[in-house]
């Protein structure tokens, strides 16, 4: 991890475990080297630094939709630990990043549903996650977030103090082949179904 990465790491994990009673449970489950990919539940602007604090060896690289780059303040922060992804349509460009990044021994960090799920439900998977993970033949890290959705719903403008857990499922080997447009919505739907069960 990068120094200011570390101290940011540091400072929300302080006011996670204060005021919102942070439980990380199997976080052992994500490797602690080699490409790896870790998909998380989006319900609340929250869910990204959950994850981060949840993280607890490794620095991972974020995909976020390519609007929050452009914001104010918000954006210099994001440019910092991410790369801009198109939700609608993914860049080949972008997909070939990721993969050559995971190659590389990175970790990522990404959303399968592409955006927040306004009433905390279990979206379903857009196809760039099961592409990636196709590609890299990565280790898939299914994880789930859960209480950010009280804490801090989409469309709320207030924060409330709830309770917060992440756990993180077993890990997942792509050893199938394949390349066309089903078998990557498989992988992306077997990846929201892992999500499920941790939901359980």
């Amino acid at each position: 991890m990068s120094f200011l990465y570390r101290i940011i790491r540091l400072s929300l994990l302080v006011i996670f475990k204060t005021f919102f009673r942070l439980e990380v449970i199997d976080s052992e489950n994500v490797p602690e080297k080699g490409g790896a990919i870790v998909v998380t539940n989006h319900v609340s602007y929250l869910d990204p630094l959950v994850i981060g604090c949840a993280i607890k060896k490794r620095q991972p690289t974020y995909m976020a939709r390519h609007g929050l780059f452009k914001i104010p303040l918000i954006g210099t922060f994001v440019k910092l630990f991410s790369l801009p992804v198109d939700r609608d349509k993914t860049q080949p460009s972008t997909i070939k990043d990721v993969v050559t990044r995971l190659k590389n021994g990175e970790l990522i960090v990404m959303f399968p549903e592409g955006g927040r799920s306004k009433d905390g439900s279990l979206l379903d998977a857009k196809r760039g996650t099961g592409m990636i993970a196709a590609l890299a033949k990565a280790i898939v890290v299914p994880a789930l977030i859960d209480g950010t959705h009280k804490a801090l719903p989409a469309g709320a403008k207030f924060i409330k103090l709830s309770k917060i857990r992440v756990i993180f499922g077993k890990p997942i080997e792509i050893k199938e082949e394949g390349t066309g447009k089903d078998f990557q919505e498989k992988i992306g739907n077997d990846i929201m179904e892992a999500i499920r069960r941790l939901k359980g």
